[in-house]
């Protein structure tokens, strides 16, 4: 079923809710306040269907002072029904709603001329063409024109006939599911639903969703389309989510649900802006930005001015996150009026400097995402995520790739998705250059360097090991790197080089990955060597990271049992008082002795069974 969803626009009782009603039967007017006052207040949602054609109402406030729920509605339409009073014509708030649309980017539009049956026909004439003449000059695609009154049911079934002949949905589909609530409520016997216009991927039932604000994991129970029961909801469906694993009064309008790991919050935002007409934006102001169903309160600074400007970059900065994406449109309003429009240019709160800021938002305002990349990638030296390229530049994961490796001066890791600039591999060849020339005998693997340059990919690293190995630098052996400087035998000096460190340093000895980590051991040789040693018994293994001398181990074993026999027992306090080493090796020590067969244990002390007596046994410990 193709899917449009139709939003309303114009002044206070010229009709909006009284014309969806003759359409569908739907009174948006639901609430008791809305029947008392006779407007209304907030967004009301009802439906059209044809055949395979589903077309979706979004019923918006006209009072002036109800703008903001119009925004909250108006970011999703596909289409607008613009509504114009035939009898009193353009009004303030027509004409504030088309600047809105016009800022939001909503283009298609339908116009619509309400209570036809108060004027003439020929008068209805004159005005449908006036009236259209004023609204295309806000930039609307105007696909038809006409005059309606719900007392004039033939008026009625014509505006129907000519709302299904409309093209579907023509929004474009993101890159991964996003659906900004404008309502949260309870529903006995299922729990928690939201609703919203879904901009993104489509969702099923059983999938897990992601609350941005809340940074909460939520699970979808049920959807429904239009009160249907559905399996898949798509973009532009007006979808109810039925969720677990969270109550209603924790979910706000304008709260934005995706899939985990696609969007991140920051607390400043960059953009391009318009103001409306004569208005203008205030360097270093606080106004009301409106994103999706969201309004937040947040400082305006402006990159080119301290004082006022019409158009051009501004850098929001906020108390709260703000999840966004490359070329989301936003209101700006200040108080009860509307002052500009904005695109957002860069969602991801990168740390650089004023001028490399400015050439980011001017490459990106053009478009021009292989220049935004040159731009970043001087700024992450370290790495640029591409993964990151959905929110940052709405790529799809092909195109961002697609883009990346077209770069001059660039390494893409392809597998690890990391994006470098060539002169970065400098700070990989001197680091890995530096551990061999500090120590000959080095013996390191690819993922070995890695976890002493975490921020460098496999990738990367590989392509300088290979350039080190052609220039006769290092010599690959099996998956280890060695210096060419080395010919004598390898694995004696390294068995020698550990064997000697633990034995001097005694009765404390360093854990292994440190040994490895100040050897320049690839863990695996490491662990190799002191198996070796251990196989030997030249080392004892006396838990998962203590490794000690042979020699180290029996003087301590001879000093607790010189203690045993002055003072009956041993424990972690006596044993403290005589060698001042932390918990850890005393334990180590004192669990030692459990091994032999003279020792016997009350609680925490260990002592003698018959200390004239030392076994065959006890002597092959060593």
């Amino acid at each position: 079923m193709s899917n449009l969803i139709i939003g309303t626009c114009g002044h206070i009782d010229h009709g909006k809710t009284s014309l969806i009603k003759a359409l569908n039967g739907f009174d948006g007017d639901s609430t008791k306040e809305e029947k008392q006052r006779g407007i209304t207040i907030d967004l009301s949602f009802s439906n059209i269907t044809k055949l395979e054609k589903n077309i979706a109402f979004i019923d918006v406030p006209g009072h002036e002072r109800l703008v903001k729920n119009m925004i909250a509605g108006a970011f999703g339409f596909d289409c607008v029904l613009i509504v114009v009073s035939a009898s009193e014509g353009i009004k303030p708030q027509t004409i504030e709603h088309l600047e809105i649309l016009k800022l939001l980017g909503v283009r298609d539009a339908v116009l619509v001329l309400s209570k036809a049956d108060l004027i003439s026909k020929e008068e209805l004439q004159i005005k449908l063409i006036d009236i259209e003449g004023f609204v295309a000059s806000y930039e609307f695609d105007i696909k038809f024109t006409m005059g309606a009154s719900i007392f004039q049911e033939e008026t009625i079934e014509e505006l129907r006939d000519r709302l299904f002949k409309l093209e579907a949905s023509s929004k474009q589909e993101e890159n991964f599911f996003r659906y900004y609530v404008d309502r949260a409520f309870s529903l006995k016997g299922a729990g928690t639903v939201v609703t919203g216009s879904i901009l993104g991927k489509p969702i099923a039932v059983d999938e897990k969703l992601f609350i941005c604000d809340l940074q909460k994991e939520i699970k979808v129970k049920n959807l429904q389309v239009h009160e249907r029961d559905v399996e898949v909801a798509s973009i532009s469906n007006r979808a109810a989510i039925n969720i677990s694993g969270l109550d209603a009064k924790s979910v706000q309008r304008g709260f934005l649900i995706s899939k985990k790991g696609y969007l991140r919050g920051f607390k400043s935002i960059d953009i391009s802006f318009n103001a409306i007409s004569d208005k203008a934006l205030h360097h270093n102001r606080a106004y009301s930005i409106f994103i999706g169903s969201k309004k937040l309160n947040a400082k305006v600074l402006l990159f080119s001015s301290e004082d006022s400007l019409q158009s051009g970059y501004a850098n929001i900065k906020s108390d709260e996150d703000i999840f966004s994406i490359f070329g989301e449109k936003i209101i700006i309003r200040d108080g009860n009026e509307s002052v500009a429009g904005g695109v957002v240019l860069n969602p991801i709160n990168d740390p650089m400097k004023k001028q490399q800021k400015l050439l980011l938002l001017e490459a990106l305002y053009k478009k021009d995402i292989a220049k935004a990349y040159e731009i970043l990638t001087e700024v992450h030296k370290k790495g640029l995520g591409l993964i990151s390229s959905a929110q940052r530049f709405a790529l799809s994961h092909s195109n961002a790739l697609k883009t990346a490796k077209e770069l001059k001066n660039s390494f893409i890791d392809e597998k690890e998705l990391v994006i470098y600039p060539l002169s970065t591999k400098e700070i990989i060849y001197k680091n890995i250059k530096g551990i061999y020339t500090k120590n000959q005998y080095a013996l390191l693997s690819n993922s070995s360097i890695k976890l002493r340059l975490k921020w460098a990919s496999e990738g990367f690293i590989q392509v300088v090991l290979d350039e080190l190995e052609e220039e006769s630098f290092l010599i690959k052996d099996a998956n280890l790197y060695r210096s060419s400087q080395i010919k004598e035998d390898f694995t004696s000096s390294l068995l020698n080089i550990v064997l000697e460190r633990l034995e001097k340093e005694s009765l404390a000895p360093t854990a292994p990955y440190n040994i490895y980590d100040d050897l320049n051991l690839d863990r695996k040789m490491g662990d190799d060597i002191l198996k070796s040693l251990c196989a030997k018994k030249q080392v004892i293994r006396l838990q998962h990271n203590i490794f000690i001398h042979h020699q180290s181990l029996a003087m301590m074993v001879d000093a607790m049992r010189g203690i045993i026999k002055k003072e009956g027992y041993i424990d972690i306090a006596n044993l403290k008082e005589k060698y001042d080493l932390s918990r850890k090796y005393l334990i180590a020590y004192l669990e030692y002795l459990d091994n032999f067969s003279d020792i016997t244990r009350d609680a925490n002390k260990r002592m003698l069974l018959n200390i004239d007596i030392i076994s065959h046994e006890n002597k092959n410990l060593f």
